[in-house]
């Protein structure tokens, strides 16, 4: 059985970042960094399949 290897692509701009991924990698609250647009998006990783983490929006507390 042949192992399969990718490349994560950036979940902005599309680009090939610098992290390869095997078939049997899992990632979980990974911060990923893409050089080519500079931006930082947490990922999860299963099954070769990337997953964009969405962090709510911290509140604003008032008095």
């Amino acid at each position: 059985m042949a192992t399969i290897i990718k490349w994560v692509r950036c979940p902005i701009c599309s680009n090939k970042t610098r992290i390869k991924i095997w078939d049997d990698t899992l990632l979980k609250n990974f911060l990923l960094f893409c050089p080519k647009c500079k931006h930082e998006v947490l990922i999860e990783v299963k099954n070769l399949q990337v997953t964009v983490i969405t962090e709510p929006d911290a509140k604003t507390q008032s008095r």
